[in-house]
């Protein structure tokens, strides 16, 4: 009988689907995040253990969900995360090419006057190194729950014309849960958004469906600005507004970051139309 219910979830319009799967990793999530939020005193492990339990819950609700909704044992796949030697060297290109345009971003705004760089506060090795392993963890979790998980949903119901869009909102505007007056003082920042999640959708169509070239370049961009960022490697001059250089040093809430992030989703919407041909 239950399995006759999940496979009738599968005929549900895609809406529906999505907020009985979010609605029941939540069931699956309280139960454990609670007696960490309760007995834990540090804030700080608080989040991070928190949503390390959500995602490994995530994780494990998506292969069931791909086996008893879908009948797909290999789900995984399907959504991009392939053990193949070519998403391996994708992967590797977006990492060194996400890191190399975030930094000549830096690097630009520098050769104008814009900013000044300084010595960083961190032991630049380690520096380094912990921003490529958050960079890595943040760019395979959101991507497998962005480009993977949530574009295969709508996929399934909706053109693709109109699932790149919806992706890119839903993208921008879960990275912009925050009060109301910093959403109005950091708006910028949202167009931003919206274009990186329109191109990681492209970097994935341009694969053939894989996700190694998304994840790579999304982990990349998020690498150059941690360097830059916890670093404390730039200060900027004041010369320009910061709507022009990026609001609160996010180069994402900025019309240079915009202008890179343009030229990023050019190069990938080409690639993404050479691959339909």
């Amino acid at each position: 009988m239950l399995k006759i219910n999940f496979r009738r979830l599968a005929s549900y319009a895609a809406p529906i689907r999505l907020a009985i799967f979010i609605l029941v990793l939540l069931l699956l999530w309280l139960p454990v995040a609670a007696p960490i939020y309760l007995f834990v005193p540090d804030s700080n492990l608080v989040s991070i253990l928190t949503l390390l339990v959500l995602y490994a819950e995530f994780i494990a609700l998506v292969k069931f969900w791909g086996k008893q909704v879908h009948r797909e044992p290999q789900i995984f796949q399907r959504y991009g995360l392939r053990g193949s030697r070519r998403n391996g060297m994708e992967w590797l290109a977006g990492l060194g090419g996400g890191l190399a345009i975030a930094l000549s971003l830096f690097i630009v705004e520098g050769w104008f006057g814009w900013l000044v760089w300084r010595s960083p506060t961190v032991f630049l090795p380690k520096l380094i190194l912990e921003g490529l392993l958050s960079a890595v963890a943040i760019g395979f979790a959101e991507e497998l729950l962005f480009r993977g998980w949530l574009l295969d949903e709508l996929e399934r119901d909706y053109p693709p014309s109109m699932t790149i869009w919806a992706t890119a909102l839903i993208f921008a505007l879960l990275h912009f849960i925050k009060p109301l007056a910093e959403v109005l003082r950091t708006f910028p920042q949202f167009p931003g958004l919206i274009l990186l999640g329109i191109i990681l959708v492209w970097a994935k169509r341009g694969s053939g469906g894989r996700l190694g070239l998304s994840m790579g370049l999304h982990g990349g961009l998020v690498w150059g600005y941690y360097i830059i960022n916890v670093g404390q490697l730039t200060k900027y001059s004041g010369q320009v507004p910061d709507w022009l250089t990026g609001i609160d040093r996010n180069p994402l809430a900025g019309g240079m970051g915009w202008l890179f992030l343009s030229a990023i989703a050019w190069w990938m919407r080409q690639r993404s139309i050479k691959n339909s041909i």
